[in-house]
């Protein structure tokens, strides 16, 4: 891949970055801030179509749906940073590991503080998490101080403790998207036991649980330490939830059935091993929450080999000016 050093004829969507930094040998955290940000959205779509074309054989017809704020700026609540030699936060350069002083992120929420931690004696090349929760509160964890406070989120009336270091979406409106959007495709009945994969802290296990209501069950399975931690502490009075630690594909198989499966997948996705898994406990409809393309088109390749047919398909643009989509796939069980 190559940079662009000279602009001959640009096209009508081309636009100026709004951020300094946004360019060759810059920060290589937006690489679409030259595109305005409707025709941003346009190209996303386009990219899910081509890989569901190339790597699923399906002609899908999607369209990323923006989510405020519609200006691309000010959405991200979670900002990884690392330390450079001056002692200041910074990012990693476009395609390489140049270390780029950031005094100021323009896709971060304003309110994210960063003059105060600069002003810190950060210790050099240690990795910063700075996270700030809905209602403003900063938490900023250091690699190698473990001192960090919590941060308290409320999404659609659940309430969740949330460490820096746990993964929690990063854009200020993705919980509440995301939730309304696979409760919807779920569609839960009372008394489902219902499978919340990759769950992390709960965000979206508070909501299965309230619609299987008491006679029902949610099974909440996650690998990394730190969020089962925070999950047991959100759900540690709830009767209804079950908390699993440990690899996917290994904690499904100590179960017979599930009802309704629900999955979150990191970058990769889930992968052979997982969809064989998950398909073992026969559930009526599964929900997919993917932020590759390329990866859920691969699994939806396996789950439509193996008797599950895809039937609805959601993007949202819950990244603005980068080349990422957050999508949400619905498969149901073939009769």
């Amino acid at each position: 891949r190559g940079n662009a050093i000279e602009i001959i004829k640009a096209a009508p969507e081309r636009v100026s970055p709004p951020c300094e930094l946004a360019k060759p040998g810059g920060c290589g955290g937006c690489d679409f801030q030259h595109i305005e940000i409707s025709a941003q959205r346009k190209l996303k779509s386009a990219i899910v179509k081509e890989q569901f074309s190339r790597v699923a054989k399906k002609d899908v017809e999607v369209t990323v749906i923006g989510v405020a704020p519609l200006t691309g700026l000010g959405w991200r609540t979670r900002m990884d940073f690392t330390v450079n030699p001056d002692r200041k936060l910074a990012l990693y350069g476009a395609r390489s590991h140049n270390l780029i002083p950031v005094a100021k992120c323009l896709i971060a929420d304003e309110r994210m503080n960063l003059d105060s931690i600069n002003q810190m004696n950060l210790p050099v090349g240690a990795k910063v998490e700075v996270a700030i929760s809905g209602s403003g509160k900063q938490s900023v964890a250091i690699e190698g101080i473990e001192n960090f406070d919590l941060i308290e989120e409320s999404v659609l009336e659940n309430k969740f403790s949330v460490s820096p270091t746990s993964f929690w979406q990063s854009h200020i409106q993705s919980p509440a998207v995301l939730t309304k959007s696979v409760m919807a495709d779920l569609q839960i009945k009372a008394g489902d036991h219902v499978f919340d994969l990759y769950g992390g802290v709960g965000l979206f296990t508070a909501a299965l649980a309230t619609e299987v209501t008491e006679t029902g069950r949610v099974t909440l399975i996650e690998l990394d330490a730190g969020a089962v931690t925070d999950a047991r502490r959100n759900f540690a009075e709830n009767q209804i939830v079950e908390i699993v630690e440990g690899k996917v594909e290994r904690s499904l198989s100590k179960f017979k059935r599930a009802d309704l499966i629900l999955l979150d997948p990191p970058r990769s996705g889930a992968g052979k091993d997982v969809v064989s898994a998950m398909i073992k406990l026969e559930p009526r409809t599964i929900v997919y929450v993917s932020c590759d393309p390329a990866s859920l088109a691969r699994d939806t390749t396996y789950l439509e080999a193996s008797g599950y047919t895809l039937d609805r398909l959601q993007s949202y643009d819950l990244f603005p000016m980068t080349q990422h989509i957050e999508c949400v796939a619905r498969f149901i069980k073939n009769s």
